[in-house]
C-alpha cells in the first residue's frame, strides 16, 4: 500500500513540474512587455541606411521657429553664451513656472515666490498677498489650461539672458470675502488671460534655474 502511494505521488510531481513547464513557459511569453514605439530596434540599420544626426545646435534650438526673425539672432545667442541652454526645455520649464507661480501667489505661498522671481516681482505678488489677507479675501483660482507659450522677445545682456514668453491661458477665478461670500468671479466659466512674463539668468551661474523678472499684460 505504501509502495503504490509513493507510486501515485511520484507520477503526480511528474505531472506537476511538466504542467508548471508548459505553463510557466507560455506565462513568461504572454508577459513579456510589448516593445514600445519608441524602443531601440533590435537590428541596426547600416550607417548608410540611417539618417544624419542633427547638429547640436539643431537639436537645442529645434523649436527656434517659435521665436520671431528679430529674436532668433538673440535666442542663438543665449545657446552660444550657454551650453547647456535648450529652447524647448526652456519653454516646457517656463510653462511649468507659469503654473507654479500662479498657483503660489492665489494660495499666499511666499516660499515658493521667492524662490522662481527677483526681488522686485516678489515684493509685488507679497504686498497683494498681504493686502489681500488684510482684507481677509481668499483666492480658489484655477488655471484651466495653457493654450500656447511663444517667444515674445529675447536678448543677451552682457552675460545676462532674457526671455519674454507669451502666455495664452485659461483661467477661472474666484474671490471670496472673510465671511466666505463670493464677491467677484466664478469658477463655471474660464476668462482667457495673455500675459508676456519675461525670465532673466545669468549664463554662467552654476545654478540652471532662471526666475521671473518682470510681469506684463499681452
Amino acid at each position: 500500500m505504501i509502495y503504490e502511494i509513493v507510486i501515485l505521488a511520484a507520477i503526480a510531481a511528474f505531472l506537476g513540474l511538466r504542467l508548471y513547464s508548459v505553463l510557466g513557459e507560455r506565462s513568461e511569453h504572454e508577459e513579456e512587455p510589448a516593445r514600445h514605439r519608441f524602443d531601440a530596434p533590435d537590428a541596426v540599420p547600416p550607417a548608410a541606411e540611417r539618417p544624419a544626426a542633427p547638429a547640436r545646435e539643431s537639436v537645442r534650438l529645434r523649436s527656434v521657429d517659435n521665436a520671431s526673425s528679430a529674436n532668433e539672432n538673440a535666442i542663438r545667442a543665449i545657446a552660444s553664451a550657454d551650453p547647456r541652454f535648450d529652447l524647448l526645455a526652456f519653454l516646457e520649464g517656463a510653462k511649468a513656472a507659469y503654473g507654479m507661480i500662479l498657483e503660489a501667489f492665489w494660495k499666499g505661498d511666499k516660499d515658493t515666490l521667492r524662490d522662481l522671481t527677483d526681488d522686485d516681482v516678489y515684493a509685488g505678488f507679497s504686498g497683494a498677498i498681504d493686502a489681500r489677507d488684510t482684507a481677509g479675501e481668499s483666492l480658489e483660482n484655477r488655471l484651466v489650461r495653457i493654450e500656447d507659450a511663444t517667444i515674445h522677445s529675447a536678448e543677451l545682456d552682457n552675460r545676462t539672458a532674457r526671455i519674454s514668453v507669451l502666455f495664452v491661458s485659461d483661467i477661472a477665478s474666484l474671490t471670496r470675502d472673510k465671511d466666505g461670500n463670493v464677491i467677484a468671479g466664478s469658477l463655471d466659466d474660464a476668462v482667457e488671460s495673455r500675459d508676456i512674463w519675461t525670465f532673466t539668468r545669468n549664463v554662467d551661474a552654476m545654478d540652471p534655474n532662471w526666475v521671473l523678472d518682470e510681469t506684463d499684460q499681452g
